[in-house]
């Protein structure tokens, strides 16, 4: 079920700059400037959607860390945590030209093998999917709007 976000009304609170010929976006969580790249693009925009939108707490929100799955490094997008600092929210951001596949889904779902986050948003900022997990009945449900702050 695909969730309109609307990231776009959220374009005039970027920061973008251009030097030496690269094009730059500020990132208002770790507070630095970051090549301007699609998927970028598409994470700079969420973060303002839950912090805008769905007044998530700016502080409960990691980019781009690693972790371990079955012995192998991995890299997630988004991870939000909740008031009592456990994984709430795994977003995994997509450039605006890669389809929201079973592939992506796939991909999220191994990263959250290690994290058991209670909601999954994947998006490419066109097209967006959130869901539920409920890991004792071992099911998945889709939302029609991304959730909450807890």
């Amino acid at each position: 079920m695909n969730i309109e976000l609307g990231l776009m009304r959220f374009r005039d609170l970027l920061k973008v700059k251009r030097e030496k010929g690269k094009r730059y976006i500020f990132d208002p969580i770790r507070k630095k400037w970051l090549v301007l790249l699609p998927e970028e693009l598409v994470r700079q925009l969420v973060i303002h959607y839950l912090l805008e939108e769905k007044n998530y707490n700016r502080n409960r929100i990691n980019l781009e860390r690693g972790l371990r799955v079955n012995s192998l490094q991995k890299r997630f997008d988004l991870l939000v945590y909740d008031m009592e600092v456990n994984p709430f929210l795994l977003v995994e951001c997509k450039a605006p030209q890669v389809p929201i596949s079973q592939d992506v889904f796939h991909q999220a779902a191994i990263y959250n093998m290690e994290l058991k986050v209670r909601y999954l948003l994947i998006t490419n900022g066109i097209e967006t999917l959130c869901c539920s997990i409920d890991y004792q009945k071992k099911s998945v449900e889709y939302l029609e709007a991304v959730p909450e702050y807890a």
